[in-house]
C-alpha cells in the first residue's frame, strides 16, 4: 500500500464538491483521513468488483489513476460514517449494494457536484 499521488490535494477537492451538498449538518472533515492504492485489497474475492472502499477514515483506491469522480464517492462514504455510522453499518447488511441508501447518496453526490471546478476535475 502507498499513498495516492497527490492524496491532500485530491482529498481537499473532494471535499469542496461535498462541502458544496447539504447531506448533513457539519461539513465531512478530513481530520485523519487517508487515501491510499491498494490493489492487493481488490484482488480478494468480494472486493473484486470495486474500484475503491471506504473504511471508516480510510479511502482504498485500486489504482494510482483513480478519478476524482471515485475519491468524491469514497470521501461521501467517509461522511456518511462521521454522521451516521451504525445506520451505514446496518445498511450494509440490510440492503443489497444497488439499493443501499448510503451507496446511493454517494453515487448521487458525485453526480450533483460532477464539473464543480471544470479543469481541476480528473
Amino acid at each position: 500500500m502507498r499513498r495516492l499521488p497527490n492524496e491532500r490535494e485530491r482529498l481537499e477537492r473532494a471535499k469542496a464538491r461535498l462541502d458544496r451538498l447539504e447531506l448533513y449538518r457539519r461539513p465531512v472533515s478530513l481530520r485523519g483521513v487517508r487515501a491510499l492504492v491498494a490493489p492487493e485489497l481488490f484482488r480478494v474475492p468480494g472486493f473484486r468488483r470495486y474500484h475503491g472502499y471506504a473504511f471508516w477514515r480510510t479511502i482504498l483506491v485500486k489504482s494510482a489513476e483513480a478519478s476524482d469522480d471515485l475519491v468524491t464517492h469514497e470521501l461521501c462514504h467517509v461522511w456518511q460514517a462521521q454522521r451516521r455510522p451504525l445506520a451505514q453499518l446496518w445498511a450494509w447488511f440490510r440492503y443489497p449494494y444497488r439499493q443501499n441508501p448510503f451507496e446511493r447518496e454517494a453515487r448521487s453526490a458525485v453526480e450533483a457536484t460532477r464539473g464543480y471546478g471544470a479543469g481541476r476535475l480528473g
